[in-house]
C-alpha cells in the first residue's frame, strides 16, 4: 500500500515525504547545512576550473582556459631544460669516434643511459625489453652477429636498417626459396647436412648427399665450412644459435621458403646523438665485439 499524503512523524516530529509502505513512512530529513554549502562550493569550483584551465574537448583541441596553462608545454619546458644542461656532453657524443671513446668519458655514460631509453622506445618491440630477441628477431646479448657486432657495424645497422626499401644503404641479402627449384628429396638431404654441421642428430646417409647440394647451392654465402659470412649477412650454421629455429622442421622451412626479416632504417627518425647512444647501449649489453 502506498499513501502520498504528507504528514509528520509522531516520534521525531519530522515531516515525511508522503510515502507509506505498509505503515513504514519515509522521513524528509533535510541535509546538513555544511554539506549543502560544500556541494554548492564544488559546483562553483568546477565552473571556475573550466574557465581557468583547459577543460572542454573540441574537434581538434580543447578549450585553452583563461590562464593558458598546458601540461604539454610544461613537459616540453622541462625537457628543454634538461637538454640545455646536457648540451655539452651531447655535442661531444655526436662528434665522438665511438671506437675510441673511453668508458670513463662522461659522453660514454651519457650515451649508455640515453641509449637505454631509445632502445625501450624504438627497439624493444621486436628485440624485447631485455634485448634477448624472439623467433625471427635477433638476440643482442650473445656474440653471434649476422652483420657484425663492432660499434661501427652496430651503428650502420641502426642507421640504415636491414632489407628495407627506404634506405639505399640498408644491409641487404636474400636467400633463395629453394622449394621453387629443388626436389623435396634434395631439400631433405640438405637439411640433414645442416643438422650435421650444427652437431645435431641426423641421417648420415642423407647428409652425405646433402653435402654436395650444400656445396653447389649454399656455400657461396654460408661458406664451405658453414660458418657464414658477415659481409652478406649469411648466418653461421655450425653453432646452436638460430634466428628462426634449428630443428629439422625449422631448417626445412628455411631452405624451402627462405627467410626475409626486415629492420627499418632509424637514420631518418633518430638524430646522431640517439643513434650513437643506442649503439653504445646495445654494444655494452654483453654481445658487442
Amino acid at each position: 500500500m502506498m499513501d502520498n499524503r504528507t504528514d509528520r512523524d509522531p516520534v521525531t516530529g519530522t515531516e515525511t515525504t508522503g510515502h507509506n509502505w505498509d505503515g513504514i513512512q519515509e522521513l524528509n530529513t533535510p541535509l546538513p547545512r555544511w554539506w549543502l554549502w560544500t556541494f554548492y562550493l564544488t559546483i562553483v569550483w568546477g565552473i571556475g576550473y573550466c574557465i581557468a584551465y583547459p577543460a572542454w574537448p573540441l574537434i581538434d583541441r580543447a578549450t585553452a582556459g583563461f590562464l593558458g596553462y598546458s601540461t604539454r608545454a610544461e613537459v616540453e619546458a622541462q625537457i628543454a631544460e634538461v637538454d640545455a644542461r646536457n648540451a655539452d656532453v651531447a655535442a661531444r657524443l655526436a662528434s665522438a669516434d665511438l671506437a675510441t671513446l673511453e668508458r670513463g668519458d662522461p659522453a660514454y655514460h651519457y650515451g649508455v643511459a640515453g641509449g637505454a631509453a631509445v632502445f625501450l622506445a624504438h627497439c624493444s618491440q621486436c628485440h624485447g625489453a631485455g634485448a634477448a630477441g624472439a623467433l625471427g628477431y635477433p638476440n643482442l646479448l650473445d656474440d653471434d652477429w649476422l652483420w657484425g657486432g663492432t660499434l661501427d657495424a652496430i651503428a650502420a645497422t641502426v642507421r640504415h636498417g636491414i632489407r628495407n626499401d627506404t634506405d639505399d644503404d640498408a644491409r641487404w641479402s636474400e636467400m633463395p626459396a629453394y622449394g621453387e627449384f629443388l626436389e623435396a628429396e634434395q631439400i631433405a638431404a640438405a637439411t640433414e647436412f645442416v643438422l650435421q654441421l650444427s652437431g645435431q642428430a641426423h641421417d648420415s646417409q642423407l647428409a652425405a648427399s646433402g653435402a654436395t647440394i650444400f656445396a653447389e647451392e649454399c656455400a657461396s654465402c654460408h661458406m664451405e665450412s658453414g660458418t657464414g659470412d658477415r659481409e652478406t649477412g649469411a648466418p653461421d650454421l655450425t653453432d646452436a644459435i638460430w634466428l628462426y629455429g634449428g630443428d629439422r622442421e625449422a631448417i626445412t622451412e628455411s631452405i624451402t621458403s627462405s627467410r626475409f626479416g626486415v629492420m627499418p632504417a632509424w637514420g631518418p627518425r633518430l638524430d646522431e646523438v640517439e643513434i650513437k647512444a643506442v649503439t653504445l647501449y646495445v654494444h655494452q649489453l654483453g654481445g658487442g665485439e
